[in-house]
C-alpha cells in the first residue's frame, strides 16, 4: 500500500482551537417548596457529558478518494478502514487475521474454496446533516449489509470500466477474476465469487492460497452501497452522500482542510475485533509536518509525527520524550527508476546511484528515528520474507568504489566518459517535509560519489499519484507498507511486470517466475529461499529501486489518549482508543 496519509470532520469553526467539550457546572439540587398546598419542584439541570474529540493530522494534500475499489493509498485507506469493515480484520498489533463483517470462514479440503459466513443486523449508515441515521430502501425497510453487497464491491472493484489499481490484487488470486478485469470476459458470472445466500459468499482460487483469509478482509473486497453508486455516480463519496456501516460514519469532508467522522451509534458491541466505539468523533487535518507538530505543541492536535528537524529535541525534552513512540512498522522506504528514461535504461548505471547512498547515514543523521537500513525491497517480520540472520549479504549496501567503477564503465561506453553529456537527471518526491531533507541529503551523496548534479522536483500527493501512473520522472520515491504480512506483498504485488503498483515500467521474467513459484510454496524457508533470488534481482542484478530504509513510526502522543500502536503502516484502529481527562 502506498503510503503518504489525512482527515476529517467538524466546521472550519470548529477547528480552530477545538478542545474538549468542558463540563457545564452542576445546578445545586434545592429542595420542594410548599405553596398554597402545591408541591413546586425545582428543576435540576444535569451535567452534561463531555464529548470525546480525536484531533489527527493526516499529512499534507487533499485525501485522494473515499472509494474502496479506487483507493491505493494510506489516507483514503484510513478512513474506509473506519467506515467500512472487511470480511476478516488485521489485528494492528500482530497482524494476526482476526473475524470481521464474517463471524466465521471454512476452507475446502483442497485449499481452492473459501466460504464466509457474515453477521446479520448491521445497517448501512449515513450523516444526514444532523445525525447518524439507518439507510432505508424505497419501501421504507433499513439496508442491511449482505453477501450481495459484497458481491458488488468486488465485481466493481474488478470491471475494467471502474479502473480501480488495485483490482490486480484479488485477481491474482480468484478463478476468472484477472479475465474479467482484462476484458478478455464480460460476464461476472465466471469469476469465482458467489453469493449462497444473504449472508454466505465464497470465492473460488485459481489454487491453494493459505492466508487468502487476509486477502478477503482488503479495503478494495469491501461491501459497497450499489443504489448510492448508481443513483450519484462518482459523487457518492461527498459529504451527505456517503453510505458506510463501520465503527464511525464521514460526516464532513472539506477537500483540502479536513474530514470529520462521528461513531457509529448502530455499531454492535459484541464484536471484540471491532469494538464499539469511545470516541465520539474525529478530526483528520491536512498539515505538512511540522505545522502539525506545532499545533500539537500547542495544544491543538492530539497525536502527531515528529518532523526530521524536531526529533532531538523531542528526545531530549523531560515532558515530550514520555509522549515520543518510536517502534517498528511493516514499510519499506524506496527511491524507483523508470527504466525507459536515460541514463537508467542501464542497469549498471542504476546500481551505481543505488551503492552511491549511505543509508547508515541517513537513518542516523537524518531521520534519527530508529529505522533499519534496507538491504532489499521486502521488510524482515514479514512472513517468508528474507532477514538479516538468513540473508546478512543479499541485496545491497553502500560501496562509493564499486558505485564509481559502474558509473564510469557506462558513462565511457554511452557518453563519451563525459558528465556533461548526461541528460539531465530529475528526482521527484512529494511535497512532504521530511521527504524532501531525505532526497537532498541524497541529492547530495550522488554529487559527492559520483560528480552529478541531480534536480529535485516536488508535487503534491494526490498529483505526484498520478505522475506516477502515468509518466515516471527518471527517479521518485515511495513507500510500501503491508497490505497483508507476506513477502508476496511486496515482491509480486508491487513489481510483478504486470502489476499497476509497478512504476518502474521493468518486468523480468525470471523475477516473475521466482515469485510465483515462491506463493505455491508451503514450506516458509523453501518460499524464503525463492524471494531472496527474487530480491537479488530486483534490487541488484537489475536495481530496479533503491531500497533505503525499513521504517519505524516516530510519533507524539498526549497521555490522556489511550491508544494501540498500529504495526500496519498508517491504519489505525482507533475505534479501540480512548480519551481518558
Amino acid at each position: 500500500m502506498n503510503r503518504s496519509r489525512a482527515w476529517w470532520w467538524l466546521s472550519l469553526v470548529a477547528l480552530v482551537g477545538l478542545v474538549l467539550s468542558a463540563c457545564a457546572p452542576a445546578a445545586t439540587p434545592t429542595p420542594q417548596v410548599i405553596e398554597k398546598e402545591k408541591v413546586v419542584e425545582k428543576v435540576v439541570t444535569p451535567t452534561p457529558v463531555p464529548r470525546k474529540v480525536l484531533r489527527l493530522n493526516l499529512g499534507p494534500g487533499d485525501v485522494p478518494t473515499l472509494d474502496p475499489s479506487l483507493a491505493t493509498d494510506t489516507s483514503s485507506i484510513q478512513i474506509i478502514e473506519l467506515a467500512f469493515v472487511g470480511l476478516t480484520r488485521q489485528n494492528e498489533e500482530t497482524a494476526a487475521v482476526e473475524p470481521g463483517m464474517a463471524e466465521r470462514w471454512e476452507v475446502s479440503p483442497d485449499g481452492k474454496v473459501w466460504t464466509f459466513y457474515l453477521r446479520r443486523g448491521i445497517p448501512w449508515v449515513r450523516w444526514n446533516g444532523q445525525e447518524v441515521e439507518q439507510v432505508k430502501d424505497e419501501k421504507g425497510n433499513v439496508r442491511y449489509v449482505t453477501a450481495h453487497d459484497f458481491y458488488y464491491g468486488a465485481i466493481r472493484t474488478l470491471d475494467p470500466k471502474t479502473g480501480g489499481e488495485y483490482a490486480y490484487l484479488p485477481a491474482f488470486f480468484i478463478e476468472g477474476a484477472a479475465e474479467f478485469n482484462e476484458g478478455t470476459i464480460t460476464e461476472p458470472e465466471k469469476v469465482g465469487i458467489k453469493v449462497i445466500d444473504d449472508y454466505t459468499i465464497q470465492f473460488i482460487l485459481k489454487e491453494p492460497v493459505g492466508f487468502f483469509a487476509n486477502i478477503a478482509g482488503l479495503w478494495m473486497l469491501r461491501a459497497q452501497p450499489q443504489w448510492l453508486i448508481e443513483e450519484k455516480g462518482d459523487r457518492w463519496t461527498e459529504t451527505g452522500a456517503y453510505h458506510s456501516y463501520g465503527p464511525y460514519v464521514m460526516k464532513e469532508w472539506v477537500h483540502d482542510s479536513h474530514i470529520v467522522m462521528v461513531a457509529n451509534p448502530f455499531w454492535p458491541d459484541n464484536i471484540p475485533s471491532v469494538p464499539k466505539p469511545k470516541i465520539e468523533e474525529i478530526v483528520f487535518r491536512m498539515l505538512d509536518e511540522s505545522p502539525a507538530f506545532a499545533e500539537y505543541e500547542a495544544g491543538n492536535l492530539d497525536v502527531a509525527g515528529v518532523p526530521l528537524s524536531e526529533i532531538d529535541r523531542v528526545k531530549a525534552d523531560p515532558k515530550l520524550s514520555q509522549e515520543l513512540k518510536i517502534a517498528p512498522i511493516l514499510c519499506t522506504y524506496y527511491y524507483g527508476f523508470n527504466v525507459t528514461k536515460p541514463p537508467f535504461d542501464d542497469a549498471r548505471m542504476r546500481l551505481a546511484f543505488s551503492l552511491a547512498v549511505d543509508r547508515k547515514a541517513i537513518v542516523e543523521n537524518v531521520t534519527k528515528g530508529g529505522q533499519e537500513p534496507a538491504q532489499w525491497f521486502s521488510r524482515p517480520g514479514l512472513q517468508a520474507a528474507p532477514t538479516l540472520q538468513t540473508h546478512p549479504n543479499l541485496g545491497v549496501k553502500y560501496d562509493p568504489e564499486r558505485a564509481k567503477q559502474l558509473f564510469q564503465e557506462v558513462l565511457k561506453e554511452k557518453y563519451g566518459g563525459d558528465v556533461k553529456n548526461l541528460p539531465p537527471i530529475t528526482l521527484m518526491v512529494n511535497q512532504v517535509e521530511g521527504h524532501i531533507k531525505i532526497a537532498e541529503a541524497i541529492q547530495q551523496m550522488w554529487k559527492e560519489v559520483l560528480g552529478v548534479d541531480v534536480k529535485l522536483e516536488t508535487q503534491e500527493w494526490k498529483v505526484y499519484l498520478k505522475t506516477l501512473q502515468t509518466d515516471p520522472p527518471q527517479v521518485w520515491r515511495l513507500g510500501w507498507c503491508q497490505d497483508y504480512p507476506h513477502a508476496s506483498n511486496f515482491l509480486k504485488d508491487v513489481f510483478y511486470s504486470t502489476s499497476d503498483n509497478n512504476h518502474t515500467k521493468w518486468g523480468n521474467p525470471e523475477f516473475d517466475r521466482l515469485v510465483d513459484q515462491a506463493l505455491r510454496e508451503t514450506d516458509d524457508n523453501k518460499a524464503r529461499e525463492l524471494y531472496a533470488q527474487a530480491e537479488d534481482i530486483l534490487v541488484a542484478k537489475d536495481a530496479a529501486i533503491i531500497p533505503i530504509y525499513w521504517y519505524t513510526r516516530v510519533t507524539v502522543t498526549k497521555p490522556y489518549v489511550k491508544r494501540t500502536f498500529s504495526v500496519l503502516g498508517g491504519l489505525e484502529h482507533i475505534e479501540k482508543w480512548d480519551i481518558q481527562q
